[in-house]
C-alpha cells in the first residue's frame, strides 16, 4: 500500500520551523477557522512534485490519505486527483468529478 510509503516520505521531508508559521497563517488555533488542522512544514512547490510523481496512485489510497490528520498529505492527495482529472478521458473525470 502507497498511502504508508507517502506518509513516510512527507514525514520525512516536515519542517517544525514552517509548520509552525503555516499553523499562525491559517489560523488553527482554539475558535479559528482552521483550528485543529495539523501541519508538516511541507511547501507547495514540493507537494506538487511528489503529486505528478504519484499521478497513477489508485482511488482507495487517494481516499486514504484525503482522510490523514495533516494538511499537506491532504492537500497532496487533492493534487495527485487535478493531476489525474486533467489526463482521464471523460470517463475517468465522471468518475473524479463524482467523489
Amino acid at each position: 500500500m502507497k498511502t504508508q510509503e507517502i506518509t513516510k516520505r512527507l514525514l520525512a521531508l516536515g519542517n517544525q520551523q514552517q509548520a509552525a508559521v503555516s499553523q499562525r497563517f491559517f489560523k488553527t488555533g482554539p475558535g479559528e477557522y482552521g483550528e485543529g488542522d495539523v501541519f508538516l512544514g511541507i511547501k507547495v512547490p514540493i507537494l506538487r512534485k511528489l503529486a505528478k510523481e504519484y499521478s497513477d496512485l489508485p482511488y482507495k489510497d487517494v481516499k486514504a490519505i484525503l482522510g490523514s490528520k495533516y494538511h499537506e498529505l491532504r492537500l497532496m492527495a487533492l493534487l495527485v486527483m487535478v493531476n489525474q482529472f486533467s489526463k482521464g478521458d471523460q470517463k475517468k473525470q465522471k468518475s473524479i468529478y463524482n467523489l
